[in-house]
């Protein structure tokens, strides 16, 4: 059984960060240990708001102590960082990292660089985007960005998959061994379905799904798909057909939500999908 260290943010209802995150990953047989970074009543995109907080500094740093006071962190195969509630908690992540780095060598860091989108009603706090760019990026092993936070990542324009292959081997570049760019958006061959990168030093690969018409688009659709990406690499499942399943998975989320006229993801109508996909789409490797 593998163990992740799932570090990200929390709501009461409805599926983001955590809540998006959990549920899966152990529904594909990993241990997961969670952190929230914030506890919200609900993802931060209802036009009514949301009540809650961003956790205090030291409360990640807190409970990773006390994890290895009863000397765990040996266990730990992977930490995966999404939604920061402050720039601070980003420092804490880095020493969570190597922490666990340090107690299992054999252990990676997934970084899901949640930066925001204010246009949306997804917003982050001050210093965040700076953190990822600057620190995290160097530390993590495997990106998730989705096409505007690459743009960010490497400081340039995205209209195309040649541009958009090209900035995800700058990352790679710097050391990370994977990008997945979790959405090409403007820059997909085909507008007209929901297109993913998988950026290796071994191949580049593209696959795509149906999109959906919804009245309101779904929150923490990237949530779980890195979620669903690393589970898949933990168990065992090579870069590719772990890029398959999540895709497969995901597509089924996206469906079961679209014929329940839901705004939150579906996660319980689709578990199946998460240990046992039906993979209809294969990954493109692009030449």
């Amino acid at each position: 059984m593998k163990r992740i260290l799932s570090i990200q943010s929390h709501v009461v209802f409805g599926c983001a960060g955590n809540s998006a995150a959990v549920f899966p990953m152990r529904r594909l047989g990993m241990e997961v240990w969670p952190i929230n970074t914030v506890q919200f009543s609900n993802h931060t995109q209802y036009a009514q708001g949301w009540q809650g907080m961003a956790m205090p500094a030291g409360h990640i740093s807190a409970l990773i102590e006390g994890l290895g006071n009863i000397e765990v962190l040996s266990r730990c195969d992977a930490v995966l960082s999404g939604y920061l509630g402050s720039a601070e908690q980003g420092d804490e992540i880095l020493t969570v990292v190597r922490a666990v780095k340090a107690a299992n060598p054999n252990a990676i860091y997934f970084c899901d660089p949640v930066m925001g989108h204010p246009e949306k009603g997804c917003i982050v706090a001050p210093g965040v985007t700076r953190f990822l760019t600057e620190q995290a990026l160097p530390v993590a092993d495997i990106m998730a960005p989705n096409l505007l936070e690459l743009e960010t990542l490497c400081d340039t324009h995205l209209t195309d998959l040649a541009q958009t292959r090209a900035a995800a081997h700058r990352l790679l570049a710097q050391g990370v061994n994977m990008v997945l760019v979790k959405h090409l958006g403007r820059a997909a061959q085909d507008s007209g379905r929901f297109e993913m990168l998988l950026a290796t030093p071994e191949g580049d690969y593209l696959i795509a799904r149906p999109l959906y018409e919804f009245a309101r688009q779904p929150v923490g659709v990237g949530d779980l798909i890195s979620a669903l990406m690393l589970a898949n690499l933990q168990a065992g499942f090579d870069a590719v057909s772990a890029f398959e399943r999540t895709n497969a998975a995901v597509d089924r989320v996206l469906k079961e939500t679209w014929r329940a006229n839901a705004y939150e993801l579906q996660l319980i109508a689709a578990q199946g999908a998460f240990a046992e996909p039906v993979i209809q789409a294969r990954a493109e490797r692009l030449s």
